[in-house]
């Protein structure tokens, strides 16, 4: 795991900036436009999917639970605001070198303040702060600027250009060798999940309805509405292209962190599935940071869970709250292990239920998250498959004319002279 986290942050620049560098700004901005339509589409139907089902199925029973929560929303929606500004924070920071060990997050402070009368009165402050965490999203944005300028720049910044093309051959290289390690990693880092577990069955059972929930959500999005999409684009079979991801599904349910997936994913992509690397180099980084459809169905099905075990009907407002927040708290969320239980406060708070019943489903995250990040990998591998087939016109255009090579044939004749004759 330290291994292939090591690669993160050196795969994600030299990827960028050797993509984009390559690219003039029409070609980048169309890819741009394919891509984030495309994460859109998906994450958006990834909610909508699981809000259906968790109101269908209705996994809660408010019997369980002998205290019931009364919502209160006087302060919870000042709290979810506060953290969308976050994301705003994080894609700009203030220092790249620190953004590579160090993100933003706000925090409230009650201060008593004494006034002329002596009498103290309660204040919030709104404070800042640094908390350790590589900021992918703002040294996402750097290194996309920094790739686009390089392109624009042309022969002057050659030099950097080549200089990244160089570094991503070699981040390559070290991650094949890595990857001779993984299946002795993936298999001890799932024996000792399972492991974890005091009694697997007990808890299976309490929670099992909620599970399958979640469950029969990621399968339908995984095996049908990504695959739809993939097939209205490209008119080609979704699951043989599927089938070239298995690894990196693998090592997704393994790892749990689609960051850490990141190398594995481009060697599926490129050699198995034939994806331009042009496409992958610039979808593919972006894709494991904002491009989360696992993640926003599951916190949008726990969150209703939540509600139903608090006995609280929500209103059609609030589904709705429930469904942009998920979509938009899921572009937030860090491609780490149980990234999901924190960005799940966002949306907790947008509709003033308790946070503290995120403890009732953490006994069964260990599983769920490793099948959400499986989904969030695929999804991405998908959006490079469709970026790759709506882009593929532009980059045959910006490809340079092959010149066949002039031999000169037994008759004396050359090649050349052939390909006129034949013409």
């Amino acid at each position: 795991m330290n291994m292939l986290k090591m690669m993160i942050l050196p795969l994600i620049a030299a990827s960028l900036i050797s993509g984009l560098s390559q690219l003039d700004a029409k070609q980048s901005g169309r890819m741009s436009v394919c891509a984030f339509a495309y994460y859109a589409a998906t994450t958006s139907l990834a909610v909508l999917t699981g809000i259906a089902l968790v109101l269908i199925i209705h996994p809660g029973d408010a019997s369980v639970k002998m205290d019931k929560f009364t919502p209160d929303d006087s302060e919870q929606s000042v709290s979810a605001f506060e953290k969308f500004l976050d994301l705003i924070r994080n894609m700009f920071p203030d220092n790249i070198v620190q953004a590579s060990f160090q993100q933003t997050q706000t925090d409230y402070v009650i201060k008593l303040i004494a006034d002329n009368e002596n009498t103290t009165k309660e204040k919030l402050d709104i404070i800042a702060r640094k908390v350790d965490g590589m900021n992918v999203l703002g040294f996402i944005v750097f290194c996309i600027v920094f790739g686009v300028v390089i392109g624009q720049i042309g022969e002057k910044a050659q030099v950097l250009a080549d200089f990244f093309t160089a570094l991503d051959l070699v981040i390559t290289r070290i991650v094949i060798l890595i990857m001779w390690y993984s299946p002795v990693g993936i298999a001890s880092l799932i024996a000792a999940k399972i492991l974890g577990i005091a009694n697997l069955a007990e808890t299976a059972k309490m929670l099992g309805i909620y599970m399958l929930t979640v469950i029969i959500g990621l399968a339908v999005h995984l095996f049908v509405t990504i695959p739809l999409i993939y097939f209205a684009i490209s008119r080609k079979n979704p699951y043989k292209f599927m089938q070239g991801l298995l690894q990196a599904a693998l090592t997704a349910l393994g790892t749990a962190s689609s960051a850490a997936t990141l190398p594995i994913t481009f060697q599926c992509l490129e050699k198995n599935n034939k994806v331009d690397p042009r496409i992958t180099k610039f979808v593919l980084p972006v894709g494991a940071t904002i491009n989360m459809d696992g993640t926003a169905l599951y916190e949008a099905v726990a969150s209703v869970f939540i509600a139903q075990i608090n006995g609280i009907e929500l209103s059609f407002g609030q589904v709705v709250t429930v469904s942009l927040t998920a979509t938009l708290a899921s572009i937030g969320a860090a491609s780490i292990p149980s990234a999901g239980l924190v960005t799940m406060l966002i949306v907790l708070t947008a509709v003033g239920l308790p946070t503290s019943d995120i403890s009732l489903i953490i006994a069964v995250d260990w599983l769920l998250d490793r099948l959400r990040t499986c989904v969030n990998v695929l999804g991405d591998g998908f959006g490079c498959g469709c970026v790759h087939e709506l882009c593929r016109k532009d980059l045959v255009r910006a490809e340079p004319p092959q010149v066949p090579a002039i031999v000169v044939s037994g008759d004396g004749s050359t090649t050349a002279e052939k390909h006129i004759e034949s013409f």
